[in-house]
C-alpha cells in the first residue's frame, strides 16, 4: 500500500487506515456489531480479537491506526499489540482523540456510553492517559467531535494547551460530527496561534449518503490540512447488512454496480471516498479479519462514469442522514 504524508505534516500514512471504534468496547452502533464480536465480551477475548484484526490490517499494508479515549479500551488494546509485535514507532502513525469519557462500564447497553466535555482539565487528564497507553506511537491528537455548541474552538486555555503540545512535536487535529460539520471546519480553519494554523488535520464523516462537506474539505486540503474520512460505510448502512425496507432499491443498485466492477458494496463505497481529490486517509471501521480483507480491495476498484452517475442519487440531506444515524441502536 502506498505511503504518503498526511497533509503538510511529516506523518507517514496509508490511504486506508483502521479506526478502532468497534474494537475497543462491547457496544457500538454498527449494524451487526454483536455478530462481529461473537457476543464474547470478556476482556481477554476482546483483546485477542482486536489483536487478530490489527494483525490482518498490518499484513494488508495499513499503517495508520485511529483510536480515542472513549472507545472503551481501544488505546490499551492498540498499545499492547504494537509493543507485543515489536513494531517500530517509525513504521506506523497512530492518532487518538480526547473530549469524551467512556461511561458504559463494559456493557452493551448503558444509560450513557460516553460523556462529552471539552475542558482543559479533561484534555490534560486524557493526554496523560493516552500517553500511558500509546505515548511512544502517538503522532496525532484530535479534539473528539468538535462543535460550535461545546465552545471548544473559543476556549483559549484549551487552544493554548493544544498549541503547547504541537510545539513539542504532536500534530493536532479535530474530528467533526453532525449536520453542521462544514460550519465547524470553516471556523477551525481560521484559528491561528503563535503565527501558525493550529489544526494540522480534520476527520469528518463523508460517504455516499452524506457529502455536504465536499467543498470545505477541498478548501482545507488546499490549505495543507490532512483529511481523514470516517464512517465511510455509514455504520453499516452501506453494506450487505442493511435490511431497511426503505433502502432496498438503493441497495440493489449498489449491488449491481459493485458486481459489474468486480467488488463488494463496501469496496465500491470506499473506492468512491478514495477517489476524492482532497482525501488523505479513509478509515476502515472493520471489526473482523474478513472485513479488513474486503475493505482494502477498494484500492483496486476502477470506477467509471456509469457507477458515479448511478450512486449520485443516494445523497441524503444532512439533517436526514444524521437523524437516521442517531436512531441506530447500540448492539
Amino acid at each position: 500500500m502506498q505511503i504518503r504524508t498526511l497533509g503538510s505534516t511529516n506523518l507517514r500514512v496509508t490511504p486506508v487506515g483502521l479506526g478502532l471504534a468497534a474494537l475497543g468496547r462491547p457496544g457500538y452502533i454498527n449494524l451487526g456489531h454483536a455478530d462481529d464480536l461473537d457476543e464474547d465480551y470478556a476482556f481477554e477475548a476482546m483483546q485477542g480479537h482486536a489483536h487478530q484484526v490489527l494483525d490482518a490490517a498490518f499484513q494488508a499494508g495499513i499503517r495508520y491506526f485511529d483510536a480515542a479515549r472513549s472507545y472503551g479500551r481501544a488505546e490499551e488494546f492498540l498499545g499492547s499489540w504494537l509493543r507485543s509485535r515489536g513494531i517500530d514507532p517509525k513504521n506506523v502513525t497512530v492518532g487518538s482523540k480526547w473530549g469524551y469519557t467512556y461511561t458504559a462500564g463494559w456493557k452493551v447497553e448503558a444509560e450513557k456510553h460516553e460523556v462529552k466535555e471539552h475542558s482543559l482539565a479533561v484534555l490534560q487528564r486524557q493526554w496523560r492517559e493516552s500517553q500511558n497507553f500509546i505515548g511512544d506511537y502517538l503522532g496525532l491528537y484530535q479534539i473528539h467531535s468538535a462543535t460550535l455548541e461545546s465552545g471548544v474552538l473559543e476556549n483559549q486555555p484549551v487552544l493554548e494547551e493544544l498549541t503547547r503540545l504541537k510545539s513539542e512535536g504532536t500534530c493536532i487535529g479535530l474530528t467533526l460530527s453532525g449536520a453542521n460539520q462544514s460550519e465547524v471546519l470553516d471556523r477551525a480553519l481560521t484559528i491561528t496561534l503563535r503565527g501558525q494554523r493550529l489544526f494540522d488535520t480534520v476527520q469528518v464523516t463523508w460517504n455516499l449518503l452524506e457529502r455536504s462537506t465536499s467543498s470545505v474539505l477541498q478548501a482545507a486540503h488546499d490549505e495543507g490540512m490532512g483529511v481523514i474520512v470516517k464512517e465511510a460505510l455509514a455504520n453499516g448502512r452501506l453494506t450487505d447488512r442493511n435490511q431497511d425496507p426503505d433502502f432496498m432499491g438503493q441497495k440493489e443498485m449498489l449491488a449491481r454496480q459493485a458486481e459489474r466492477l468486480n467488488t463488494s458494496i463496501d469496496g465500491l463505497a470506499l473506492a468512491v471516498v478514495l477517489d476524492q481529490p482532497w482525501v488523505s486517509i479513509v478509515l476502515s471501521g472493520a471489526a473482523t479479519v474478513g472485513q479488513i480483507h474486503s475493505n482494502v480491495k477498494a484500492l483496486d476498484v476502477k470506477l467509471d462514469q456509469e457507477a458515479l452517475d448511478q450512486i449520485s442519487s443516494l445523497v441524503e440531506p444532512p439533517e436526514v442522514y444524521w437523524a437516521k444515524r442517531s436512531a441506530l441502536a447500540w448492539n
